[in-house]
């Protein structure tokens, strides 16, 4: 389940390219990583889409043009067998495994593993059957949310509520691969934590790993990015996604990220508190000072160290009397 730290979902998406050697592989490079979880995508083609859908722009520019998307999304399937060879190796490699269901049947087929959380993309927002059988299985639920209003967001979170969801969190998305940054709009991601009182995240789309490490630094909770094995292989979203390195990178910087973020409790640091007097400043003698005579801005200053009187106590300390001698740059004693 879902912990206190930040939930890192490394998108394995169809980027196996429907060869179970190949999604062994990329659940290495998660572990590797140190991700929470990978996620894939479950779907029957026949249930998904019509034979005569056309593709993404996006899909055109790294596919086979004369196919049709249908074409396209036959050949990256993953059936029961392929789950259960993939639920066991994540089991082994320490990494959660999750899987988006794109049809009511990869719903039951995802519910009969034993998967306790629906990541729902952000296409089936609107799909009403599909958000109550979700919803009725009483499991911890990500929602995603591109290309997505407000209006949309409460339509998709009013029907699982109402059909049973517990606990739903949602992803601030875009659906263009990748995202231009003018597009991205990570404020929208605080919008809907306020207008929804929900667990936000984000889901990203965008080259780079900038975008996501912000997302961390204002709030999100979940963050979800594609990666691949290569990004020149051939597929719908190898060119928008992480290669190895970058998708560990992108973990490290998350990781620190978390840490800096600290309590919210402004006080001097355990690091820190050793230069306290090193860089603060005392009140010394600015020349000689004799016995009897009176502090004043003639022959006071303040420099470093700050192991001396502080200089807070300069008003406190004008006109009263020198009780001993001090030599100039020597620390001024009460």
């Amino acid at each position: 389940m879902i912990t206190d730290k930040v939930f890192i979902i490394a998108e394995a998406g169809v980027n196996h390219n429907g060869d179970i050697n190949l999604a062994k592989q990329m659940i290495d490079v998660a572990s590797t990583a140190g991700v929470d979880a990978i996620k894939f995508q479950t779907f029957k083609a026949d249930k998904l889409v019509t034979r005569y859908a056309s593709k993404a722009m996006y899909q055109l520019e790294s596919t086979d043009t004369s196919e049709s998307q249908y074409e396209m999304l036959k050949k990256l399937e993953l059936d029961y067998n392929m789950h259960l060879e993939l639920i066991k190796y994540c089991e082994e490699r320490k990494v959660k495994f999750l899987s988006s269901p794109f049809d009511l049947e990869s719903i039951e087929l995802l519910d009969s593993l034993g998967i306790d959380i629906f990541k729902i993309p952000s296409g089936e927002i609107e799909n009403t059957p599909y958000l109550k059988r979700i919803a009725r299985l009483n499991k911890e639920v990500i929602l995603s949310t591109g290309m997505c209003n407000l209006a949309d967001i409460e339509f998709a979170l009013d029907i699982l509520k109402n059909n049973g969801a517990q606990k739903v969190s949602v992803l601030h998305c875009n659906t263009e691969y990748p995202t231009p940054m003018e597009d991205v709009n990570l404020r929208a991601m605080l919008t809907i934590r306020d207008a929804f009182k929900v667990e936000v995240g984000y889901s990203d789309h965008t080259n780079g790993l900038e975008v996501p490490i912000a997302a961390v630094a204002m709030g999100a909770k979940i963050i979800e990015k594609h990666f691949t094995l290569d990004k020149n292989m051939i597929g719908p979203d190898h060119k928008a996604s992480l290669d190895p390195d970058e998708l560990m990178e992108l973990v490290r910087c998350i990781r620190n990220i978390e840490k800096a973020l600290g309590s919210g409790v402004k006080r001097p640091s355990k690091s820190e508190d050793k230069n306290k007097r090193i860089a603060r400043k005392s009140i010394v003698a600015k020349r000689e000072i004799k016995a009897g005579e009176l502090f004043s801005e003639n022959n006071m200053s303040i420099k470093r160290p700050g192991s001396g009187i502080s200089p807070k106590f300069w008003d406190e300390l004008i006109n009263k009397k020198s009780t001993r001698d001090y030599e100039k740059d020597e620390m001024i004693e009460i």
